[in-house]
């Protein structure tokens, strides 16, 4: 019993999924879902990518938290169109989650939409929002074991991030454990190392967005303009 009501859940969450992408897909808006624990980055990550690409792809936000409006209030300050999503507990965004503040970003005025997911390497992965790209953002301060401790997180990414990069010097990151335990899970997705403090490989990173974007969306649409 245990199961199928899982899978039931599994499955309206799924549904809900498709229609929220078919809505991002008509407006050709790319969206990331980004996955993390708590501290790794993922608003300084938004915040750098909205910077390196800022003559290239508008960016809009739906900002996931337990509690607080502290990183869309952030986010906001930076003039990017940003959408809260207080979660009163859970550990996660779902489709269900997503479509209210879907709807209140004017979707046909950005390219690409960052859903910033509850800090958590585990629940995450289970739920898909409709996105068309999982990214797991991991600090290098946490260690190069977590591809190892959760499997599935890394497993589902479409691409991932080290961050902080910049603390290299002063850390212990076995940076060869780490890429192996990735490609035991995961042989297709890139790894970019950056800082989104300093800017550090920042670039590389809003290249392959754009080239993301390009193509799914470039046939058809043009380049996104930037000037609406």
């Amino acid at each position: 019993m245990e199961i199928e009501i899982k899978e039931n859940i599994f499955n309206a969450n799924d549904q809900l999924a498709a229609d929220n992408k078919a809505k991002l897909d008509r407006e050709a808006v790319l969206a990331l879902n980004l996955m993390a624990s708590p501290g790794a980055g993922k608003t300084s990550l938004i915040l750098q990518s909205a910077k390196s690409l800022s003559d290239r792809l508008r960016l809009g936000v739906i900002e996931g938290d337990i509690a607080s409006s502290i990183d869309a209030d952030n986010v906001r300050s930076h003039g990017i169109p940003t959408e809260l999503i207080n979660t009163g507990g859970a550990c996660h965004l779902d489709a269900n989650m997503i479509q209210t503040p879907l709807a209140g970003i004017d979707l046909p005025s950005i390219d690409v939409l960052f859903i910033e997911n509850v800090g958590n390497l585990v629940c995450p992965a289970e739920f898909n929002l409709g996105e068309h790209l999982k990214i797991v953002i991991l600090s290098a301060a946490e260690g190069a074991d977590k591809p190892y401790k959760y499997p599935l997180m890394f497993k589902v990414a479409d691409a991932i991030v080290i961050n902080k990069i910049d603390l290299m010097p002063y850390i212990d990151f076995r940076t060869g454990y780490f890429y192996d335990g990735v490609r035991a899970l995961n042989q297709q997705a890139p790894v970019f190392e950056l800082s989104a403090k300093t800017g550090e490989g920042v670039d590389a990173w809003a290249s392959w967005l754009l080239e993301q974007w390009n193509e799914r969306f470039g046939q058809g649409h043009g380049e996104p303009d930037t000037s609406r």
